[in-house]
């Protein structure tokens, strides 16, 4: 590459299929190799498995380098197996980027819009979709992303418009409320009267889907909302500073 005067060309490796794989790959690297590499690409097809934090560990804090999950995916239609599995990377992971593989696709299952191969027209819209729009709509460019602590909720900050976004599941096969401590931020006001806008998806079917609702608000420094079981929540806490 540089003898054809691409010096500026940057290179990614090598985006194994594992979190467990890219670790083992990128340690059989040499130093001179690892000093090519510019960022770090693997695949989430390991699902809930697999040292997620210790890639990040020897990619990130060791050697310096950016991170991405450069290809995901799942055959659960119902967007939970998605979920739960983003939620991980963003506890563990911490990945600059996020890639599903892709959202229209001709296996029901591994789509977020479902298409004939043959006539190339477009199904149906699959509950997956309305999960992603969850994280998607919401965690935007430029936010800051936070540490919660825990693995079931991401959360991000958007330090212009002084709004925090959470983004939680409930894995779990009851109903269960989830009440999320914000102490540690300087002034937590929410919305007009405390207003916690949501939005909320039951992954289970016959229920919400990307669903709007006003019903929640801060009590304190806290937010507590309900999900339902296999239910994934984006809560939007605004007049919030650190």
């Amino acid at each position: 590459m540089n003898s054809r005067g691409l010096t500026s060309t940057k290179i990614s490796a090598s985006d194994e299929t594992s979190y467990d794989l890219a670790r083992t790959t990128w340690s059989s690297f040499s130093a001179t190799t690892k000093g090519y590499v510019n960022r770090v690409n693997v695949h989430g097809y390991q699902g809930s498995g697999g040292r997620r934090d210790l890639l990040y560990t020897d990619v990130v804090t060791t050697a310096g380098k950016a991170l991405w999950n450069s290809e995901t995916g799942d055959g659960d239609s119902t967007g939970l197996t998605m979920a739960s599995n983003l939620l991980y990377d963003f506890c563990w992971l911490h990945p600059t980027a996020w890639t599903y593989w892709q959202v229209m696709d001709p296996s029901s299952g591994w789509a977020m819009i479902a298409y004939d191969q043959n006539t190339l027209a477009a199904g149906a819209v699959q509950t997956k979709y309305y999960v992603m729009a969850q994280f998607s709509r919401h965690i935007r460019p430029g936010m800051t992303i936070l540490d919660t602590g825990v693995s079931y909720a991401a959360a991000a900050y958007d330090a212009s418009a002084k709004r925090l976004v959470i983004v939680a599941a409930n894995t779990g096969s009851s109903s269960t409320t989830l009440t999320f401590d914000l102490s540690k931020f300087t002034t937590v006001a929410g919305g007009s009267s405390g207003l916690v806008p949501r939005w909320n998806t039951v992954t289970g079917g016959g229920g919400d889907l990307y669903t709007a609702h006003s019903d929640t608000y801060v009590s304190g420094k806290t937010v507590s909302a309900t999900f339902a079981a296999g239910a994934v929540q984006t809560l939007q806490i605004d007049g919030v500073v650190i």
